[in-house]
């Protein structure tokens, strides 16, 4: 080898090496219409033979809780129900779920319902593993000991949170999200049956799908997006982009539904792969402040921050456009098309509202911008924000255009 050939090749491998990375398989997925039936023999996978059942109200009363656990009765396998997890659980809300199932014992962990569900339960199947250990400690237990193994049956088609190891939760006194997590609470299966969907209501399907579009978008832009989650983002907001619309005109579309927890579910897979960015950082912030639903959020401020976004986002907004099926456009700026293929859907769901409207007083705008810098998601944004930045996005999204 020649001493030219020699640098050449050294130049390389150092390119080479800069980009290398290394890939968790995600878990066991279990997709299609009746696939809620194989819980019980999915539960003895994981070597234990009794479940504890994390969901909520509102499934309790739409009748998916009774379904599900119709299937454990018939198979003999004991259970005990949690279902106090709030619609954006806090880190006492979590507490209590891990006392509960503390007092039942040993179990798998089977989380039912919707990102926030998941979330808490991921939570609880920590703090099981670590008795003296409180929700508010998330900061300083990635490295605890393990908790109960996990599977997750989401029953909507937004967060992906079936994909990875971490929860979002409220930490309400101290007025932020914090991410608790563990990689032993990467659900062991996710089971993903599109007819527990069926029942969610228009404006539930609009704030999940807009989350998963934007799982897809954050991830393409992502600065740690990498051929694998590239892959999975693309395909994605394609199907997400088909999908959502026909599921919130027609609910009972079972092929749609299907369509969009699949998208959702590729979306999760590459936000576990990418990180996200700004929307989901500001979505936070103004959740913590708020209470606004999380879907509802990131589409007060998603064509905003794709607009800021754009000069450090011209690949990822190509493919963002071409998977939506906009053509090229007359003046080649894709970016923009994939703006207006985004605000064009948001205005068909009409889950697009105003800061105002959603109980975000105009003083809170700085404390909003602040919590947003200061979300791990936002270092992941292809154009790094300063706060007074964020505060003018917010600005702009406060009043009705």
């Amino acid at each position: 080898m020649t001493s030219s050939q020699h640098d050449r090749t050294s130049s390389q491998h150092d390119r080479l090496a800069s980009a290398s990375l290394s890939i968790d398989p995600i878990c066991r997925v279990e997709f299609g219409p009746g696939r809620i039936d194989r819980l019980p023999e999915l539960i003895a996978t994981t070597g234990h033979t009794r479940a504890f059942l994390v969901t909520d109200r509102g499934l309790r009363a739409a009748g998916v809780v009774d379904r599900v656990l119709k299937t454990l009765d018939s198979a003999g396998v004991e259970y005990a129900v949690h279902d106090e997890v709030a619609p954006n659980p806090s880190t006492h809300n979590v507490d209590a779920g891990a006392a509960r199932a503390r007092t039942f014992g040993p179990a798998v962990v089977v989380a039912l319902g919707g990102g926030s569900v998941l979330d808490a339960a991921k939570g609880i199947s920590l703090l099981v593993g670590n008795p003296d250990a409180v929700a508010a400690d998330a900061d300083h237990l990635w490295e605890a000991a393990d908790g109960l193994p996990l599977i997750a049956v989401p029953t909507t088609a937004g967060t992906g949170a079936e994909t990875n190891g971490f929860g979002v939760i409220e930490d309400a006194e101290a007025c932020r999200k914090v991410y608790i997590g563990h990689p032993s609470v990467k659900p062991r299966i996710a089971l993903l049956d599109p007819e527990l969907t069926l029942g969610l209501p228009a404006p539930a399907t609009a704030a999940t799908g807009i989350d998963a579009l934007v799982h897809g978008i954050e991830s393409l832009a992502s600065r740690g997006a990498n051929p694998f989650s590239v892959a999975y983002a693309t395909q994605a907001v394609g199907m997400v982009a088909r999908a959502l619309p026909v599921a919130h005109r027609d609910g009972t579309d079972l092929e749609a539904r299907a369509e969009l927890m699949m998208g959702a579910h590729l979306a999760g897979q590459a936000l576990t792969l990418s990180g996200l960015g700004l929307v989901h950082g500001i979505g936070h912030a103004i959740t913590a402040h708020t209470g606004t639903p999380h879907g509802v959020a990131l589409a007060a401020v998603l064509e905003e921050v794709m607009e800021f976004s754009a000069p450090a986002a011209q690949g990822a907004y190509e493919r963002v456009a071409r998977a939506m099926r906009v053509g090229p456009p007359a003046d080649g700026d894709w970016a923009g098309a994939a703006v207006s293929a985004v605000r064009e859907l948001s205005g068909a769901l009409d889950v697009k509202r105003p800061l105002r409207d959603l109980g975000a007083d105009r003083s809170l705008l700085p404390a909003i911008a602040a919590g947003a810098i200061a979300d791990a998601v936002t270092k992941n944004a292809p154009r790094l924000p300063q706060a007074s930045e964020v505060l003018e996005i917010l600005t702009r999204t406060y009043e009705p255009r």
